[in-house]
């Protein structure tokens, strides 16, 4: 037998033989190993324990955050605009109630649906001040009268110049038309600047009476401001006005001299509450609030007043109740103590220094100490002068 012929390859075909298989291997592994293209983007893969990360496209996602930012833009000016008409929408709401409780106060409420009687406009004013006081409390009415409050021709040009009402605040007896209504309707006939309140008079009423004088005078009064003074307290009248003009623009606004006293438990105490309980621990103390002896509420404060009355909770203390009526407002409280000078001669030195209080008492009496006997000194060391409120600019 003949044996076969084995065909060789020779040497120098080896080189490019293995070149070639190595370029067909780069190719085939490229083939296998790259996942589709979703967006420009790769996705995860796993081949053989090695893992292929995501790569973003820059470009897409600077555009993408771009449209979501703009996104979120419109979103908050939205969100705005909503809040905005939310507040002109409440805004609304309470001058409508206001105007149909002024209406049902005042009497003045149309006799029928289609009645064309017209309600009168109220009178537009600066400020209406209530003195508050009670049926035995003449001889301190006549000490105001005597001192700071103007009297006659004098009230009704402060008024129709000024925009300024003050009136002497007071309700009624229990017994219906007795001896201590007519004294009132005499003395009242005589000054004529009483505010007669649909109201019970009596000393653990005064969180009532508080209400009912703010509705009362928000029914009779377009002003910018009311205020609220006990009967034996000083007022510099012009330098009041000066105050609250500086506060005109702002639409809540409660002012006066902030305290926060403690909260009496105990029934034998004067200024005892009830209600101490709600307000946490024995010994803890009140929130903030204006003392009662005078502060002042803007227009808005009250006629919310007004609106709420019925649905307002009274605490023993009258300044206490009316804090708590603003509690969860938007309001803003401002700390004066100009609003709380003492007698002289706190008032005394800061009037020789050109700093006129707007209202002086004792703290130790919550009023001047017999201000029947002491408001005329007070009135003359510390008043303003008779001219002062009518040069006064606000």
């Amino acid at each position: 037998m003949k044996p076969r012929k084995i065909n060789i390859i020779s040497v120098k075909w080896i080189p490019f033989l293995c070149f070639f298989c190595f370029v067909l291997g780069i190719l085939f592994t490229n083939r296998t190993l790259t996942p589709p293209d979703f967006n420009g983007q790769l996705m995860p893969r796993h081949q053989g324990g090695r893992e292929f990360q995501m790569v973003p496209d820059d470009c897409a996602t600077s555009k993408k955050f771009s449209q979501n930012k703009e996104v979120m833009n419109e979103v908050l000016k939205t969100h705005g605009a909503i809040q905005s008409l939310d507040k002109a929408i409440a805004m609304l709401q309470m001058e409508i109630a206001a105007s149909r409780s002024s209406r049902e106060l005042t009497g003045l409420e149309g006799v029928g649906a289609n009645s064309t009687t017209l309600t009168p406009t109220k009178p537009k004013v600066f400020m209406v001040i209530g003195i508050n006081t009670a049926f035995s409390s003449r001889k301190r009415r006549d000490s105001v009268r005597e001192t700071w409050m103007p009297q006659g021709e004098k009230l009704i040009q402060l008024e129709r110049e000024k925009g300024i009402i003050i009136r002497f605040m007071i309700g009624h007896s229990p017994t219906s038309n007795s001896i201590l209504d007519k004294a009132i309707d005499s003395e009242d006939s005589q000054h004529k600047d009483f505010l007669r309140l649909e109201h019970i008079e009596g000393y653990h009423e005064l969180s009532a009476k508080t209400k009912t004088f703010f509705s009362t005078a928000v029914a009779k009064w377009d002003a910018d401001f009311y205020v609220k003074v006990d009967d034996d307290v000083h007022v510099n009248l012009g330098v009041l006005a000066a105050t609250l003009a500086r506060h005109r623009s702002k639409p809540r606004i409660y002012i006066g001299c902030m305290k926060s006293g403690p909260v009496l438990a105990r029934k034998d105490v004067k200024y005892h509450e009830p209600e101490y309980w709600k307000f946490g621990e024995e010994g803890n103390h009140y929130f903030r609030h204006a003392t009662g002896q005078i502060y002042a509420i803007s227009k808005d404060l009250a006629t919310y007043i007004s609106i709420n009355q019925p649905i307002l909770h009274k605490f023993a203390n009258e300044d206490v109740s009316l804090g708590s009526w603003f509690i969860g407002l938007e309001v803003e409280h401002i700390d004066d103590r100009n609003l709380c000078c003492g007698t002289p001669p706190d008032c005394e030195w800061k009037a020789q220094a050109g700093a006129l209080c707007v209202a002086s008492f004792d703290w130790s009496c919550s009023g001047i100490c017999k201000s029947v006997e002491k408001i005329k000194s007070v009135h003359e060391k510390c008043g303003e002068g008779d001219g002062f409120v009518w040069s006064a600019l606000f």
